[in-house]
């Protein structure tokens, strides 16, 4: 009898396998559904940190006064724990994907702001000098000039704050809103070893996927960074050059 059960496919859910090919037959819908959830609360909480990362971020480059406050106010941000974080926005948008929405773009905020600041701050100066030259204002400079050059550092934070968000949407099962989290907290509360590996799983393989095809968006969005890499002697540092960033500002006008 124990041999035919352990060879049985739906003897791994009654002996509570962690293994169990049956548990994704009959589970599809439910693990679906808690993928789906998770993705998007992940991809709507980095967009709007995305949205308001970047006007900070260029505020702070723009005006030195603002800089350190932002980057003060963003940090400590980040250190406040999840749970706490969670926790405190609970009185103000209550039991709803709001709460795990907010607390992500908050965490976003940090590495955003930074990673788009450093972009900024390594455009050369001659790339500048150019554009202006040429009659760019301020707005057409940032537009044309300065946040292309930016992108590699603008989509390497991307990718950082989305990786961690999909991390810390699990968390969101403290009110219910955690995707795959859901699925992980009532496994461990029940035990139920299936439920917990194949979410988890599921979580490790959504972040490696997302690191990918945003790894794939920043080298087709900045083929130049590749062309300098394949041109730069071994130990030079990779900054752009002036005779390169005038030809991306001729291109622009």
């Amino acid at each position: 009898m124990s041999s035919t059960a352990a060879g049985d496919p739906q003897g791994c859910l009654a002996q509570n396998a962690w293994l169990c090919g049956e548990y994704l037959r009959t589970r599809q819908s439910e693990l679906l559904d808690a993928t789906v959830e998770h993705v998007w609360i992940t991809g709507l909480s980095v967009a709007i940190a995305l949205l308001l990362a970047l006007p900070l971020a260029v505020a702070a480059r723009r005006w030195r006064a603002a800089r350190a406050p932002a980057l003060a106010v963003t940090t400590i941000l980040y250190t406040i724990p999840s749970l706490a974080m969670f926790a405190l926005l609970l009185p103000v948008f209550g039991l709803s994907a709001a709460v795990v929405v907010t607390g992500l773009v908050l965490y976003s905020l940090t590495v955003l702001v930074r990673n788009i600041l450093a972009g900024l701050d390594s455009v050369p100066s001659e790339a500048r000098e150019a554009a202006r030259g040429m009659g760019y204002g301020p707005g057409r400079l940032l537009l044309e000039v300065e946040l292309p050059l930016a992108l590699p550092a603008l989509l390497a934070g991307v990718r950082i704050a989305t990786v961690t968000a999909v991390s810390l949407t699990t968390v969101g099962a403290i009110v219910g809103y955690g995707g795959l989290g859901n699925l992980i907290y009532d496994g461990m509360e029940s035990f139920f070893k299936a439920q917990v590996l194949t979410a988890s799983a599921i979580c490790v393989v959504l972040a490696i996927v997302a690191d990918l095809l945003l790894l794939w968006l920043q080298r087709a969005l900045t083929p130049w960074t590749r062309a300098r890499t394949r041109k730069r002697p071994a130990g030079a540092p990779s900054v752009p050059s002036a005779a390169s960033t005038h030809d991306l500002v001729e291109k622009a006008g």
